[in-house]
């Protein structure tokens, strides 16, 4: 691998780190079997390095809190092989950390799709499940089945939590029970995460409020699934920000290109800095596919452009884009590199309670994503394992 030297049990790498919100022009890491040995300046590593590399990045391995499948699989739907493609396909994308999301389903079938993820979270090929629903807006369903959508309840999502997989789940803040909701998530040590909403901006603001003094919080793809913000209706958009200018919430950002534009993007950097601000692919089953035909959960999705849409409805139905895509689009948007990959990796891995992933520190899980200039992938490890490479 360019800018990288095997040695026994790992490999020691060169390139310019970026990690934690800085970047080390000349820097270098060492893997000593699946952890961090080391990761700093070139000059401060006690050992042989490779030749300086100023053409490589050397990234944590990305970290996706909403991702609903890929290479032509998805989460909500596939079978067990299906949603190992899926998950293998975003990890060789550099995603070394994945949530797979369901959609609102009937009870069954999400109890039915958590037995399925289930071994692989106990696997660690996956991170956990996130439920999107079933608690959410009817007004804001978005690509939900409006037909799944239920009103809060309490006795459901423990049954949904009872296996141990679920991490995070989102949830109307006027949905029934929404405080009840929240503190049986807590007991299950899973995040909340208010979206698919038509509440106003005083509905968010004390539903946000009263779930962050208890733990994390975020908010589901901002923006998307919730009214627009207005002078005299600022609405869940206005609400949020301000949640996340004080630190209280962290907003999932869909920055692809086709969910928000290039300007809202750098806007929300702008305002509330990276380290309150979360991106994620929602990528679908036609991420890294051809378009034509797919589904999401129980709706059939056509995609054309890239660009996936309901095929009845044309409301958006998930991305097409790996998190890496998603960078890389970030960046586009003027956004500093640093700030992205912070947004891709340590930010998302804090939500999670993950301190083992989602940056290049000594100790941390060996997840690393080697990129060129362009950040196109050049190599990733996870936990020290080679999966793609020059």
């Amino acid at each position: 691998m360019t800018s990288a030297r095997e040695r026994g049990g790992g490999a020691v790498l060169r390139g310019r780190l970026v990690t934690g919100g800085s970047v080390v022009e000349d820097g270098g890491g060492a893997v000593l079997d699946d952890r961090i040995g080391y990761a700093g300046p070139a000059a401060g590593f006690a050992g042989d390095l490779p030749p300086a590399a100023p053409d490589r990045l050397l990234l944590p391995g990305l970290v996706d809190l909403h991702c609903h499948g890929g290479g032509g699989h998805g989460f909500p739907d596939g079978d067990t092989a299906g949603v190992r493609a899926a998950a293998a396909h975003h990890r060789r994308g550099g995603t070394t950390t994945l949530v797979a999301s369901l959609v609102s389903a009937p009870t069954e079938i999400l109890l039915a799709r958590l037995d399925v993820l289930a071994p692989l979270v106990r696997a660690g090929e996956l991170a956990g499940v996130h439920l999107e629903g079933p608690f959410l807006s009817a007004a804001r369903c978005g690509a939900q089945d409006p037909a799944a959508l239920l009103p809060g309840d309490p006795a459901l999502l423990r049954r949904l939590l009872a296996a141990g997989v679920v991490v995070s789940v989102t949830l109307a803040p006027e949905t029934a029970h929404a405080d009840e909701l929240v503190a049986v998530l807590r007991e299950h040590g899973a995040l909340p995460s208010f979206g698919h909403t038509d509440a106003s901006a005083a509905t968010t603001t004390a539903a946000v409020r009263s779930a962050a003094r208890t733990g994390r919080v975020s908010a589901t793809h901002l923006f998307n699934g919730m009214p627009p913000m207005l002078s005299r209706a600022p609405g869940p958009v206005a609400a949020c920000l301000a949640a996340a200018g004080r630190g209280e919430l962290v907003v999932e950002l869909v920055a692809d290109g086709v969910h928000l534009a290039p300007e809202t993007v750098a806007a929300v950097f702008d305002l509330v800095g990276p380290a309150q601000v979360a991106l994620v692919s929602d990528a679908m089953a036609a991420a890294g596919m051809p378009d034509g035909g797919y589904r999401l959960g129980g709706l059939p999705v056509t995609v054309s452009g890239g660009v996936a849409r309901l095929t009845t409805g044309g409301a958006i139905a998930g991305g097409t884009s790996r998190l890496l895509d998603v960078v890389r689009c970030t960046v586009a948007a003027g956004v500093p590199l640093a700030d992205v990959v912070l947004a891709a990796t340590q930010t998302p891995a804090d939500l999670l309670g993950r301190t083992d992933v989602g940056r290049l520190v000594a100790g941390a899980r060996a997840d690393v994503l080697v990129t060129d200039p362009d950040l196109a992938p050049v190599a990733v490890l996870a936990a020290g394992t080679h999966l793609l490479e020059d």
